[in-house]
C-alpha cells in the first residue's frame, strides 16, 4: 500500500523494523510490517484495539518475541535480546511505581540497579523530577500524589537512564480529559527538551495529532499509512484512515471515491445557491461550533461543521428540517484507495 513519508526523516534511524510479524494461535497480531523511526522523533502508533500497535511496541521493548522479521535499535539487531539488553525504557498506563518507596527512591531505582554512585544518582533523579515539574516532591510516597503526578514520576524514572528510545503504552489513558490534554502538551515539551526518541501508542486520534512528529495508523496488524499529522488529516489514503483520524465524509462521484472534511464544506440556506441540495436531518450545538448532518437529495448524508460566530443554540435548534445547499472547493477533495485485505 502506498504510504506518505514512509521513510524516517534524514539522519540516523533510532528504530528500524523489517518484515515484523507476530501471531497468537490463529490470530495474526502483526502482519509483516516495515517501519523506520528517526532519532529524536515523537512517533505515534495509532489504531483501534487489536490493530497490532501494542504488540509492535512490546516487540520493540523485548516483552514479546517476533515470529519473523528484525528490530534494530541504533543500527544494532536486538530481535532476540531480552528487555534488559535493549537501550529502551517503557512507561505504562498503570504507573508501576513502588508504593513503599519515596518518589526520589522510585526515580533512582534504575540507577541503583546499574550501581551508579549515590551522589550521582540523587542528582540525576532530582534533575529528572525537575524536568517533569515535580521538583520538591522527592520525599513523598506515590500514594500521596494525584494520578497525573504519579504518571510524571513514572516518566522521570524512565528518562533518568537516558535510553535511546522511550516507549509509552497509552500512558495517559487512565486520566480525566482535562488532565490528559494538559499532559499531552507537557509530554511534547519534555520530549523536545530531551531530544529523545519517543514511541507512543494510543487509540486517541486527537492525542496523536497533538503530540506527534509522524503517525503510523495500524489496522488489522498492518500499517495503513505513515505521515505527519497534517498529511494524515488532510490527505488520508484509505477510507479507514479518513474515518479513524477525525470525521470525514466519503463520497462516490463520477467513478471516484474521495473524502471531504466537515469543516471544508460551506452550508447555505439559500436554495438558489450553487451546490448539493439536501435537508438538515440533525443540528448539534457544541459551543464554538455546530455540527450539521445533511441528508442529500441524491442519497447519503454529509456532516458539516461551522463556527458559531454569531449563532446561538436557539438559532441552531430552528435549523433542523431546513432545505440547504452544500458546496466545497475541488481542492479539498482527496481520492482514497480501495482497501485490500
Amino acid at each position: 500500500m502506498t504510504q506518505l513519508s514512509e521513510a524516517a526523516p534524514p539522519g540516523t534511524a533510532d528504530v528500524r523494523i523489517a518484515g515484523l510479524a507476530k501471531s497468537y494461535g490463529t490470530v495474526v497480531a502483526v502482519d509483516g510490517i516495515d517501519l523506520e523511526i528517526g532519532r529524536g522523533e515523537f512517533f505515534t502508533m495509532l489504531g483501534p484495539s487489536g490493530s497490532g500497535k501494542t504488540t509492535t511496541l512490546r516487540m520493540i521493548a523485548g516483552f514479546a518475541k517476533p515470529d519473523a522479521g528484525t528490530i534494530e535499535l541504533d543500527g544494532r539487531d536486538v530481535s532476540s535480546l531480552p528487555p534488559f539488553d535493549r537501550n529502551v525504557n517503557t512507561v505504562f498506563q498503570d504507573y508501576a511505581l513502588f508504593p513503599h518507596m519515596t518518589v526520589q527512591q522510585n526515580v533512582e531505582y534504575g540507577l541503583r540497579v546499574k550501581r551508579v554512585p549515590k551522589t550521582e544518582r540523587r542528582l540525576k533523579a532530582q534533575e529528572a523530577l525537575s524536568l517533569v515539574r515535580l521538583g520538591g516532591y522527592g520525599d513523598r510516597k506515590p500514594g500521596q500524589l494525584s494520578g497525573g503526578q504519579r504518571q510524571r514520576v513514572a516518566l522521570a524514572r524512565a528518562i533518568v537512564n537516558t535510553p535511546r528510545a522511550l516507549l509509552l503504552d497509552e500512558p495517559l489513558g487512565a486520566l480525566d480529559l482535562k488532565l490528559r490534554q494538559e499532559l499531552q502538551i507537557e509530554l511534547k515539551q519534555i520530549q523536545r527538551e530531551l531530544g529523545m526518541t519517543f514511541i507512543y501508542v494510543t487509540h486517541d486520534q486527537e492525542e496523536a495529532l497533538t503530540m506527534s512528529d509522524r503517525i503510523a495508523v495500524f489496522n488489522e496488524g498492518r500499517i495503513e499509512q505513515i505521515g505527519t499529522p497534517a498529511e494524515m488529516y488532510e490527505h488520508p489514503l484509505t477510507a479507514f484512515v479518513a474515518g479513524f483520524i477525525g470525521t470525514s465524509n466519503i463520497l462516490q462521484r463520477d467513478g471516484r471515491t474521495f473524502t471531504v472534511r466537515p469543516e471544508k464544506i460551506r452550508l447555505s440556506t439559500d436554495e438558489a445557491a450553487d451546490g448539493e441540495p439536501g435537508t438538515i436531518a440533525a443540528a448539534v450545538y457544541l459551543g464554538p461550533v455546530t455540527k450539521f448532518v445533511v441528508s442529500l437529495d441524491r442519497g447519503g448524508e454529509l456532516t458539516v461543521v461551522q463556527q458559531n460566530l454569531e449563532t446561538s443554540s436557539q438559532d441552531v435548534h430552528g435549523m433542523e428540517r431546513k432545505r440547504v445547499r452544500l458546496r466545497w472547493s475541488p481542492d479539498v477533495e482527496f481520492v482514497i484507495e480501495e482497501e485490500e485485505r
